[in-house]
């Protein structure tokens, strides 16, 4: 990415894919893959450097757009403080545009949590789902019954789940939240996160 400089000021971001204009002179595209840094530099051309320092993960945060300034030798693209995304769910309440399918208290706009807590339920669903069959037939036929490992694994998937639900309810903040999703290393080699896990399929 590279950009133009006049006068010691960032003027704007440039089209590496095409010619440009400087002045009274045009020159071709391929200035920016045969010529060196300092042949673009004396035309005011400056290959832009991101400093990432204040960027976050975006599944979390709401990063600003990039403002860029020249320091007199680089062009410089900055991010501003990041924004933490909102962690509770918003919900619809009187005098709103309320759609007719939904109704006052239902979720209008799901949070982080409610967002995190969406993707448990989905994965229990998807766990339980295989030996859905075995419970219909328990129910529908008079001799038979679910084995006792699948009626425990059933009930160790919703317990996790739950638990689940239960540490990312326990969470004030993003970064708590963030937190709960990161796995790590120890000195043993053992990689493990602070949320739960569901028990191993059957």
């Amino acid at each position: 990415m590279y950009a133009l400089v006049e006068n010691n000021q960032f003027v704007k971001l440039l089209n590496s894919n095409k010619g440009i204009t400087i002045g009274d002179n045009q020159y071709p595209k391929s200035i920016f893959t045969l010529w060196s840094n300092e042949e673009r530099e004396a035309i005011g051309i400056y290959e832009v450097q991101v400093d990432n320092t204040n960027k976050k993960d975006e599944a979390y945060y709401i990063n600003t757009d990039i403002s860029y300034s020249f320091d007199g030798s680089s062009v410089i693209g900055s991010y501003v403080t990041a924004t933490p995304k909102p962690l509770d769910d918003v919900l619809f309440v009187e005098g709103d545009e309320i759609p007719s399918d939904k109704a006052v208290g239902d979720v209008k706009q799901y949070g982080l949590k409610g967002l995190e807590i969406a993707k448990i339920k989905a994965q229990a669903g998807g766990l339980l789902a295989p030996t859905d069959w075995q419970v219909i037939k328990e129910v529908e036929t008079s001799d038979y019954v679910v084995p006792t490992a699948i009626t425990d694994y059933r009930t160790q998937v919703r317990a996790k789940s739950n638990e689940m639900e239960s540490q990312i309810n326990a969470c004030n903040t993003v970064e708590d939240l963030k937190t709960l999703f990161t796995w790590t290393q120890d000195e043993q080699g053992n990689i493990t996160r602070p949320l739960v896990s569901f028990p191993e399929e059957l």
